[in-house]
């Protein structure tokens, strides 16, 4: 079941605006121990939520890496989602409403300051394994940096140390379609629909990869006519970008495609060997063998800047999106490393 959390004082924000109050979604599993020293905290990635066991089937199961059973697994919304946490959609006191597209500038440092106001506010302390795939390993490096005490384990899967020229020119490309939406800016929640459906249909490009849509998309034999719904591919990203824009807005995609952008653990610490050297968690790095945005030699490259760090490697036909699809293969390497 959802939580939430007020902050009540002032959150100010790395770009040097301020959120006069934060409100921070999240979900816990399991119980927490009279140690408390059995916390799993997992960091999610872009159109998540903190339900955990929705979006990252069979993990959050008996005898699986998230075990309820054992762990005490926690799940923030991020800063700016759609889904409970403080965000374009939410009012803005000083107007009475809905912030739109004046909502502050902030970073994925931000994201993770806001997780750390809610575990210090649920008494947690040590933190005995950081989970973050995708943009979530954005964070999970960040927070490791920031406070390299506190975590005995870190998993980062299909992930970076530093938003790459890549990453951000596919970023860009989803903001394009948005910003060519002429809704776009219009104070309401459904404004800019149709360019973030185009967005989601790019966006879907890169997670899967041609792989993974030649093994799941391909026609049959059957001639196909126009119009070019007919074919499955078509109508695949139709309805992606359709189903995307049914639980989503624009202006929290775009919010968070700009504090994606932002990251870099290296900024002001003396660069990424010397950030990522400072990580004290037992940490392991997973890559995906068809991944095209984070690609399996960026993440042995990220393996070996972080002290006794080892590396595994997932086969798989899905891309970017095999750390949602490949769980038997993450349960096999995480139930045991965690």
């Amino acid at each position: 079941m959802i939580q939430h959390y007020r902050h009540t004082g002032p959150f100010a924000l790395e770009l040097g605006g301020c959120l006069p109050q934060l409100d921070i979604a999240y979900h816990t599993y399991g119980r927490l121990n009279g140690r408390r020293d059995n916390v799993v905290w997992v960091c999610h990635a872009l159109t998540a939520n903190s339900d955990v066991a929705d979006w990252w089937p069979h993990t959050v199961e008996q005898g699986c890496f998230l075990d309820p059973e054992r762990w005490f697994v926690v799940c923030a919304n991020i800063l700016g989602s759609h889904y409970g946490t403080t965000g374009p959609l939410s009012e803005n006191p000083a107007t009475g409403e809905p912030y739109y597209g004046s909502f502050p500038a902030f970073t994925i440092r931000d994201m993770v300051k806001a997780h750390r106001v809610l575990a210090d506010a649920l008494g947690i302390e040590g933190i005995h394994a950081l989970v973050g795939s995708s943009v979530g390993g954005f964070q999970a490096i960040e927070w490791a940096v920031q406070q390299p005490g506190r975590f005995r384990r870190l998993v980062l899967i299909a992930t970076d140390a530093k938003a790459s020229p890549w990453t951000i020119a596919i970023d860009e490309t989803q903001r394009m379609a948005i910003e060519a939406d002429p809704t776009y800016g219009e104070p309401r929640p459904d404004a800019g629909m149709a360019g973030l459906a185009a967005a989601r249909a790019i966006g879907l490009l890169t997670y899967r990869g041609g792989e993974g849509y030649n093994l799941t998309q391909a026609d049959d034999d059957t001639p196909h006519p126009l119009p070019r719904q007919k074919h499955r591919p078509c109508s695949y990203q139709q309805y992606q970008g359709t189903k995307l824009t049914s639980r989503y807005n624009a202006y929290s995609y775009m919010a968070i495609l700009d504090a994606f952008d932002t990251h870099n653990a290296g900024r002001g610490r003396g660069g990424l060997d010397r950030a990522l050297g400072s990580i004290k968690a037992d940490t392991i790095v997973i890559g995906i063998t068809t991944d095209m945005i984070f690609t399996p030699r960026e993440m042995r490259l990220l393996c070996s800047r972080i002290p006794g760090a080892r590396y595994e490697e997932i086969e798989s036909d899905f891309g970017h999106d095999g750390f949602l699809v490949e769980h038997r293969r993450l349960n096999e390497i995480l139930t045991a490393f965690i």
